[in-house]
């Protein structure tokens, strides 16, 4: 089995910073992209930033410039350093991985259980 755990979500105040982590754990045999995403509660979840196991990366447009993804493939484990913080980045933070299992070789996409980033004054 394959978990994947977030950290580091809170409240913050407009303009400032929080750092996220996502350590995936378990039979993993390879882990290919990695990302993040988010959803607020009425609307659908929208992708954040992706990254692939070869550091090319992904944004949505909202968030260039102000967001920064990387990961750790030694520990698999993926960050999101967000800055300039708006009150509408608040939402559910999700951390995602498309990964083979070493127990099936089966590629299968995870989800963690989400973390919750609130941006207010």
């Amino acid at each position: 089995q394959v978990q994947l755990v977030e950290s580091g979500g809170g409240l913050v105040q407009p303009g400032g910073s929080l750092r996220l982590s996502c350590a995936a754990s378990g039979s993993i045999l390879r882990t290919n992209a990695m990302g993040w995403y988010r959803q607020v509660p009425g609307k659908q979840r929208e992708l954040v930033a992706t990254i692939t196991s070869g550091g090319s990366t992904n944004y949505a447009d909202s968030v260039k410039g102000r967001f920064t993804i990387s990961r750790d493939n030694a520990k698999n484990m993926v960050y999101l350093q967000m800055n300039s913080l708006e009150s509408e980045d608040t939402a559910v933070y999700y951390c995602n991985a498309d990964l083979v299992q070493s127990s099936t070789w089966s590629r299968i996409v995870y989800w963690g259980q989400g973390t919750q980033v609130t941006v207010s004054s």
